[in-house]
């Protein structure tokens, strides 16, 4: 039997190791070791058996298609959220397809898609999008039920002071729509405090109007946008609230003739990939109570104590990470795509709650739905990522994949006639450290796995089409000058009031010479409080066992590098107490003895093409990450864990950029 993660955590004392790790292949005795996921259990009572599911039937729905696209007039749209069936290729026992409920955007009702449809802007050319709540029952206009489980003992929109007597079922399902990647003013970011209900009856406490204005004042890139609601994020994400925001400019212009070569549509892919579980019946699974895949690893196996008047049943109740058994593309799961024998661009997204992938693309036999005749990974090229292109091209074999970021590339599918190629997923179904592949300890990995497939390409058998594109005239990448301040951030792994695993920002709030490495919740007073014009260097400390895709908003950034880092690690009584947004209190490690080791070099080999415009980064365990940014507008704005189950249970903290006639102080209350 496997170690629950307390049990590993105290093992360890999440002291770090001074042994560098290479990804792919993580030492034991290092916090990189994983507690396997043991208690999955495929296909249980009830629920979509993914290995009876079929692969590579049905086409993958295009996201770049000019049908599939918004429309705005005049610079102005309204796009609301609200109930569809839409059929994901999911069938029954007779193989008959079965629709699933799922939230999605549209322009009206009967029109809402999950994904929703795609944006495509020019750089410098504003937007005005209003976006409205129509999560109302087409029939009666009555409050929708959310599609699944909603724990309200987290601090969630309905748990703020004043906002307590509201419900799901007397005031509706609250969202708010975040550009994610966008240069929008703070007003118009989606933060979770921003959020409305159907009709705007009720509105968040820094909620400000019904119309979003994106400048899209940026490089060209691959944006998306989803809801970020306080609380429920990873609920209306996974219930189909996310779409494509495709920013053009003069060079990336999307036509076949533009400047860089680049394929153009229908050459031009966007893929967002997601992880779901089903039940039988076609409708989204989430677990939440006792029984439910991954409650005993999260729940029982940690020692948390339910109390039973708020978990009635012992849920519904947020768990730490969750791990989809069905991998999803745009929509549709295990999908194919019709290609020729050509350079297309494939702009993907990794829109999961908590599974890093890790990308390669693999040679089989025409019609094959696994790897048994598969061939060496095969090479494509990596142009770009999160916001735009990067300093120059970079060939690889296999690309890791945060959850929340986007990477472009360019593969090449020519002298493939006849043939298919699988996007094949290398990483693991559980917490990423940092290994894959062959470096997996076999627990971390589903029982008859079919998340290792994620979509499939059949190649045409006609002659090669089209001019090689000239990976030469990729040469973009950030461009950020030298900073004025270092800022010492870090992420921690605790337990909050009821003993639930709970992930946590925080920050060095002494010196550089005497360290205090505070544990803070998100209603906390603010301490990332920069200057507009400031640039900043942050060093991300990762004091836990996982690897956390950090996200900060408005921003764009330059990752600098990373260092291997030892510490001291006290989890016990008394730890350090953690206030809790209902006044109790929760624990996190006292760390202590900080010490900056050796340069981790990891590159394309390792999986890891970080030249680019980023919003995303991975920060591996045992490590320090620098990154570098250019804080341009005031107002709130926040960063966080983009593992959405880690957002949502308090891995989040404001950031207020202050006006340059403000000195910027720590502890500014909210």
């Amino acid at each position: 039997m496997s170690l629950s993660r307390r049990d590993f955590i105290k093992l360890t004392g999440l002291a770090a190791g001074t042994t560098v790790v290479s990804p792919g292949l993580l030492m034991p005795g290092t916090a990189g070791v994983r507690t396997a996921m043991a208690r999955y259990v495929p296909a249980a009572v009830g629920l979509s058996d993914p290995a009876l599911q079929p692969k590579f039937v049905n086409p993958v729905p295009d996201a770049m298609a000019p049908g599939f696209h918004f429309n705005p007039r005049g610079g102005r749209i309204k796009v609301g959220a609200g109930p569809a069936m839409q059929m994901t290729g999911l069938t029954d026992s007779s193989g008959d397809m079965l629709p699933t409920p799922v939230f999605g955007y549209g322009v009206r009702p009967g029109a809402y898609t999950w994904p929703g449809r795609t944006f495509e802007v020019h750089r410098d050319e504003a937007l005005t999008v209003k976006w409205e709540n129509k999560l109302l029952d087409p029939e009666t206009d009555e409050f929708l039920p959310h599609l699944l489980p909603v724990d309200t003992s987290l601090h969630w929109a309905y748990s703020l002071h004043g906002y307590e007597d509201y419900t799901i079922e007397n005031a509706g399902i609250p969202i708010v729509m975040h550009l994610h990647g966008g240069h929008s003013d703070f007003q118009f970011d989606g933060n979770p405090e921003f959020f409305f209900s159907p009709g705007w009856e009720v509105r968040g406490p820094q909620w400000r109007s019904k119309d979003y204005v994106y400048g899209n004042d940026q490089q060209a890139g691959t944006l998306w946008y989803h809801d970020h609601a306080l609380g429920i994020t990873r609920l209306n994400v996974y219930a189909g609230l996310a779409g494509f925001y495709i920013l053009r400019d003069d060079s990336d212009t999307g036509l076949e003739d533009n400047p860089l070569g680049l394929p153009a549509w229908p050459y031009e892919k966007a893929y967002a990939i997601q992880d779901r579980m089903f039940k039988a019946t076609g409708e989204f699974f989430y677990s939440a109570f006792p029984g439910d895949p991954f409650y005993d690893d999260f729940i029982t196996g940690e020692g948390a104590v339910l109390p039973p008047e708020l978990f009635p049943g012992g849920g519904p109740t947020a768990l730490a990470e969750f791990f989809g058994d069905h991998m999803v593309v745009n929509g549709m799961i295990w999908p194919k795509e019709d290609v020729e024998p050509r350079d297309y661009r494939l702009r993907l997204l990794n829109g999961c709650d908590s599974r890093f992938l890790v990308v390669r693309f693999r040679e089989v036999d025409a019609g094959a739905t696994d790897f048994a005749s598969a061939g060496p990974p095969l090479p494509f090229t990596v142009i770009g990522s999160d916001q735009g292109l990067g300093s120059a091209a970079v060939q690889t074999t296999q690309l890791v994949f945060e959850p929340g970021s986007r990477y472009d590339v360019v593969f090449d599918f020519r002298g493939l006639q006849g043939k298919r190629v699988i996007m094949e997923n290398i990483g693991g179904d559980a917490p990423f450290g940092g290994a894959f592949g062959a470096g997996l300890d076999p627990g971390d990995l589903f029982p008859d796995r079919q998340t290792d497939r994620v979509m499939a390409f059949d190649v045409a058998g006609v002659a090669d089409i089209g001019i090689a594109f000239d990976p030469s005239t990729i040469d973009a990448g950030p461009e950020i000058g030298a900073p004025d301040n270092i800022r010492q951030v870090a992420l921690f792994e605790g337990m909050d009031e009821f003993g639930r695993l709970q992930p946590l920002l925080g920050a060095n709030t002494g010196t550089p010479e005497n360290p205090i490495w505070s544990a803070i919740a998100w209603h906390s007073p603010t301490t990332e409080t920069p200057t507009v014009g400031d640039v900043e260097e942050w060093e991300v400390y990762n004091f836990t066992g996982d690897a956390h895709p950090v996200h900060v908003h408005l921003v764009h950034f330059e990752i600098l590098g990373r260092e291997a880092i030892t510490f001291d690690s006290d989890d016990g009584d008394p730890g350090q107490q953690v206030l809790q947004h209902n006044g109790l209190y929760g624990v996190a490690p006292a760390i202590t003895g900080v010490a900056v080791g050796a340069p981790v070099v990891l590159g394309a080999a390792d999986g890891y093409v970080e030249n680019a415009s980023k919003d995303m980064v991975t920060a591996l365990p045992e490590q320090v990450t620098r990154i570098k940014m250019k804080f341009d507008k005031p107002g709130r704005y926040v960063w966080h864990c983009h593992i959405l189950s880690h957002e949502d249970h308090e891995m989040m903290r404001v950031i207020q950029v202050m006006p340059v006639a403000v000195t910027a102080t720590a502890n500014v209350p909210q």
